[in-house]
């Protein structure tokens, strides 16, 4: 009785561990969410549980072993590439999903204090610290410019001095000519938020720029 009072007990603390950490997903409206988070954790825990209680004193890792490799396609899973040349999306998600396999092992295997603490680490990571990778952004951001303009000698230099002139650092990464006799090009643009406005704003009130992403 007092073996099943302690799973149960994992398991509980499992459920409101993989939960509070999928709510936080699930209110980013990631890919990986509440339920998803959840189950991972509790997943986690009882292949913990059960490796020890079948793999006895002499292998207890018999099965919580393959977590870790089991959860890295899960994980891979989540990661995709982005619109941007520059930019993969679900990595954060990723992580969360291989953290949250961790603690479930960690819950399995007796160290409670250890998963909450923990838990409340991730919580403070995934909300305080995305305040200062807003701030570190704000001064330095990489964007990806696309500008369709008519065709002229020497017309994407122009837009490379116009970044320039606002201290932003680039590199062309594509450049193409229509049928329409109209010039495309691209570029990865670096530097603050601010200069991007201003850069944005010249260039949204140019006349001869057809098409603009940024």
């Amino acid at each position: 009785m007092a073996a099943t009072q302690d799973i149960l007990l994992k398991l509980i603390l499992s459920l409101v561990i993989g939960g509070a950490l999928g709510a936080e997903r699930e209110y980013r409206s990631k890919s990986a969410g509440f339920r998803t988070i959840t189950l991972i954790c509790l997943g986690a825990t009882i292949f913990t549980i059960f490796s020890q209680i079948i793999g006895g004193s002499s292998n207890p890792d018999r099965i919580a072993s393959n977590i870790v490799t089991g959860i890295g396609f899960v994980g891979a899973g989540v990661i995709f590439k982005g619109d941007s040349t520059s930019k993969v999306n679900g990595i954060t998600t990723a992580a969360m999903i291989w953290v949250t396999a961790a603690l479930g092992v960690a819950i399995g295997a007796g160290y409670l204090l250890i998963a909450g603490i923990t838990t409340l680490m991730i919580l403070v990571v995934l909300f305080a610290f995305s305040l200062v990778e807003e701030r570190i952004d704000s001064f330095n951001q990489l964007r990806n410019y696309r500008i369709v303009c008519p065709f002229e000698n020497e017309t994407l230099h122009r837009y490379e001095t116009l970044f320039k002139s606002h201290h932003l650092r680039f590199k062309r990464t594509r450049q193409g000519k229509s049928a329409e006799n109209l010039l495309t090009g691209e570029w990865l643009v670096q530097g603050s938020e601010k200069n991007h406005r201003h850069v944005i704003h010249e260039l949204m009130r140019d006349p001869t720029v057809r098409e603009l992403e940024f």
